[in-house]
């Protein structure tokens, strides 16, 4: 039987399509909300505004909320829409500004207070060259998470559910963007940074510092005054000024590479180098893993290159050395901030998405006794619930099971007609005054929980 055709050219490839059973390969995908909508001020709105642009392109950039809407409405809409974290952002009617970073469906979530926050156009006017939007945002960045896990002390030793707190938070910020593998991601694609370092306190305190860099990248081994005739840079001068360099005065072009006074530049002998950090380039196309195979294909094509040197003069050689290494080129690595800045602040983690039980906060801590009696309190509140949950089952079974009964019944009394009316009334009415009873218990048990949950 011949191979069905798959189309590559026209199709883009769905990466989030289902697997096989027990494999996870989708994207992880987001939304940024900002709960309250215009309670919560202009500069919470733009500080959302921002972090949705930190985390293209899986997340909802469109996203429009309303004061109308709730918590329920996004989870259930997360699960339709393949979204894993949900970011909100909150004020509280003290004026602290809260971020919720939630997992779905089942949880957990972290709450952070933000402490300081500085929004993408103030560090833009605090920059002489800042930079603009553009390609950047069409890959995940790169994340960089520094001093998460700390050293085992005796402090440590003493109270394990600090390095639990680590691992947790550790796990839960690296499953925000999808993962990098060295050998198929290529260079150019890497065109952001998203740095979280958390700062070592001696009181115990959990506070993660965010900062969001643009990588740019520029060749060391030609001076400026020469890669100034590179295409790509004459573009990317036009756009900031409009005007290339005039060269009508001079008659050769040495005179205006090798004359400082030519033009006012510099000479090319001084350095040009604003940048941190330098790194050698090997090749800037995708790497592909090769198999044992291939390997050994490629050792002994190595090797009988190496016998054939050695037959050839000396200079042949070194022309041979210099072929080889004309991929390798360096360039120099700078980081531009985009923004946003925030200070954040580990409050609180619960189960659940922000309803469940309270697993750690900073502010509060209970003795084993009231830990004990939280859990007996829960424990009984879920036993009550699948109760619930059993009864309305049994209870929607019982009713189609008699208005199925019902429908034969009537059949029968009529000589069949009519059958088709009927089941269309018996569609249309999917709730009746008992399970309207059921769904208003229900929400009076989730808002008592609410209640209970804000009181401890």
């Amino acid at each position: 039987m011949a191979k069905a055709r798959k189309k590559k050219r026209t199709h883009v490839p769905d990466d989030n399509a289902p697997g096989k059973p027990g494999q996870t390969n989708r994207r992880p995908k987001s939304m940024v909300i900002r709960m309250g909508a215009g309670d919560v001020g202009s500069s919470v709105t733009q500080l959302a505004r921002d972090f949705r642009a930190v985390m293209e392109p899986d997340t909802a950039s469109r996203l429009r909320e309303r004061r109308a809407n709730k918590l329920k409405d996004y989870t259930a809409m997360a699960g339709p829409l393949g979204v894993t974290h949900l970011f909100l952002f909150s004020r509280s009617q003290s004026g602290n500004v809260h971020l919720r970073i939630a997992l779905t469906p089942r949880g957990p979530t972290l709450t952070f207070r933000v402490d300081r926050y500085a929004l993408c156009k103030d560090i833009a006017k605090a920059q002489k060259h800042p930079r603009g939007g553009g390609k950047e945002y069409l890959n995940a960045p790169l994340l960089v998470m520094n001093n998460f896990t700390s050293q085992a002390t005796e402090d440590s030793k003493a109270d394990p559910i600090k390095k639990q707190l680590e691992s947790l938070t550790t796990t839960v910020f690296q499953s925000i963007f999808p993962p990098i593998s060295p050998q198929t991601t290529p260079l150019s694609s890497i065109r952001r940074i998203l740095l979280l370092n958390r700062e070592p306190q001696s009181d115990g305190t959990y506070i993660i510092n965010l900062r969001h860099y643009a990588i740019t990248t520029r060749r060391t081994d030609v001076s400026k005054r020469v890669r100034r005739f590179d295409p790509s840079e004459q573009r990317l001068r036009e756009k900031k000024s409009g005007a290339l360099p005039n060269l009508g005065k001079l008659e050769d072009v040495a005179d205006y590479i090798l004359d400082p006074s030519a033009g006012g530049y510099t000479s090319a002998s001084e350095t040009e180098l604003d940048t941190d950090a330098e790194i050698e380039v090997l090749e800037t196309t995708t790497q592909r893993v090769l198999s044992r195979r291939e390997q050994q294909r490629q050792q002994q094509k190595q090797k009988q290159q190496q016998n054939r040197e050695k037959d050839q003069d000396t200079t042949m050689k070194e022309s041979g050395e210099n072929g080889g290494s004309s991929n390798v080129e360096k360039r120099a690595v700078k980081l531009v901030e985009l923004g946003p800045r925030m200070r954040l602040r580990m409050v609180k983690v619960e189960e659940g998405i922000c309803e469940g039980r309270v697993m750690w906060n900073e502010f509060v801590t209970k003795t084993r006794e009231e830990e004990k009696a939280l859990e007996e309190k829960w424990e009984k509140k879920r036993q009550e619930k699948e109760s619930r949950r059993k009864e309305q089952k049994e209870n929607v079974e019982r009713k189609k099971l008699a208005k199925k009964n019902a429908k034969i019944n009537a059949g029968k009394g009529d000589g069949g007609e009519g059958d088709e009316d009927d089941d269309e009334e018996a569609d249309e009415e999917e709730w009746d005054s008992d399970d309207m009873e059921d769904w208003d218990d229900e929400m009076d048990d989730v808002a008592e929980e609410n209640k209970d949950q804000n009181e401890e």
